[in-house]
């Protein structure tokens, strides 16, 4: 079937260029302007999709074609975008970069997959007419591309702005959408290679309305929607994912609040679809576990959050209480370290919850950062052996002190916890750096609702 659906992906030459300030600000703009718009971000990236969240007022959707096959992509962004007037998807790196020198799984392939126009943002530091040059190659590289517009950044004055659009003028019939001047300081606050989350921020609505008050002046914000509008038809069958049958609903508990904030909303969806009654906790306030057949924590900043973590003894216990008796536990990177014995963060220790024997040291530069593959090469309660999944990791954080445990993971691609394996196991409990997706692990919300529901009916989860 064909589908219309206005939408536009706004890509750039690297990382750090200004994908993401323009992203933000036009879907602000639009949200402000009373437009339904839906947001997806490529790349195992969940800080931008959540101000990319605040920004649009819609959750938003990762599209990233190596964790998710491409059908299943595809399939996705036409149910997500369904009701949307709109749709934005920024890309990640530089429009062509991917795993391999031929670009394959880059934003460049994934506008294409969904037959996109793109909109170019371009660093303008300390260069004029190469600009013009450069836009010039990338519109001429692929011809089955469709470069709509380019965005001018860190523009420092209006003939450094001049200079460059005469010359993508001369060079090229890309049109210039406007340009973001070069500021003393940055917009957005970054850490770790990328924004400060949008629940540590403390200022989510004034940092969108600076951004939106930019851009609102300098860039043609109806031209970049009107291209959007124009884009192609879709071919695509969509088949939506059927809610599995089962005789009843379990109560799956997530850890939601400023220390593990890390959830993809397609895996939360797909946790619905297989049984499960989402229940929220909050592992800084809430004194003990409510009744629940299985927990999934996500991953965050426990680091950053350590001090409340550990003074929240209460909850800690409880917690540790339920796993002996038996608890389904799934968790991801930063819900690997609350299992573990300590936090030790700016030579400091932090007391966490003590399942698993290793204490975890927060580095100043990544320990580890990217796609990983993994093999299931042991028992565990959500997996078969031999299953082999494909996800990211993204931690500061190193493991000190282990005591050798078992693990269900190898590593195929990516670091793990240690010596080439992750998914480190304790009764009913598996723990992995590796952070998966549901649409590209259909083993995994149901393996989790499979282990809920042996809870429920008070059966050992495997």
């Amino acid at each position: 079937m064909l589908y219309y659906r206005p939408r536009v992906v706004v890509a750039g030459l690297r990382g750090g260029s200004g994908k993401t300030t323009l992203s933000l600000g036009l879907l602000r703009l639009w949200n402000l302007a009373g437009i339904n718009v839906v947001s997806f971000k490529k790349g195992p990236d969940y800080i931008d999709a959540g101000w990319m969240t605040a920004a649009s007022g819609n959750a938003s959707y990762n599209l990233d074609s190596f964790i998710i096959p491409q059908e299943k992509l595809l399939n996705s962004y036409i149910i997500h975008s369904e009701k949307a007037d709109v749709s934005l998807i920024e890309g990640n790196r530089g429009l062509f970069d991917g795993v391999d020198a031929y670009g394959t799984f880059s934003t460049a392939a994934l506008a294409k997959l969904i037959n996109s126009p793109v909109i170019l943002v371009v660093d303008c530091v300390k260069t004029t007419t190469t600009i013009g040059v450069i836009v010039k190659g990338i519109n001429e590289f692929d011809p089955d591309l469709s470069i709509n517009g380019v965005v001018l950044n860190y523009i420092a004055n209006d003939r450094h702005k001049n200079v460059i659009r005469q010359a993508i003028e001369h060079y090229t019939d890309v049109p210039v959408l406007g340009t973001i001047a070069k500021r003393s300081e940055a917009i957005m606050p970054e850490r770790h290679m990328g924004l400060v989350s949008q629940d540590e921020h403390g200022g989510v609505d004034s940092a969108l309305d600076g951004i939106s008050s930019i851009l609102s002046s300098s860039i043609e914000v109806q031209a970049i929607y009107d291209i959007a509008c124009h884009a192609p038809l879709i071919e695509c069958n969509v088949v939506d994912t059927p809610k599995l049958d089962c005789d009843f609903k379990v109560n799956l508990g997530i850890i939601r609040d400023s220390a593990f904030q890390f959830y993809y909303p397609e895996n939360l969806e797909e946790l619905v679809k297989a049984g499960a009654n989402i229940v929220e906790l909050n592992a800084l306030t809430n004194i003990c576990v409510p009744d629940i057949d299985a927990l999934y924590i996500g991953g965050g900043f426990p680091e950053t959050n350590a001090i409340r973590l550990s003074e929240n003894a209460a909850f800690r216990n409880h917690l540790r209480e339920l796993i002996e008796s038996g608890l389904p536990v799934y968790a991801e990177c930063g819900g690997l370290m609350f299992l573990g014995r300590n936090i030790i963060y700016n030579n400091r220790t932090y007391t966490m919850t003590g399942i698993f024997p290793m204490d975890f040291v927060i580095e100043s530069a990544p320990v580890a950062h990217g796609y990983t593959i993994v093999e299931v090469v042991a028992e565990n309660p959500y997996f078969p052996i031999g299953t082999v999944l494909k996800g990211h990791e993204f931690h500061y954080s190193k493991v000190v002190n282990a005591v050798q445990s078992p693990m269900v993971f190898k590593m195929k691609r990516g670091k793990g916890i240690v010596n080439g394996l992750d998914g480190i196991i304790y009764k009913n409990v598996l723990a992995t750096y590796t952070h998966l997706h549901a649409l590209g692990a259909n083993e995994w919300a149901i393996g989790l609702i499979t282990a809920a529901r042996r809870e429920k009916r008070g059966g050992s989860a495997y």
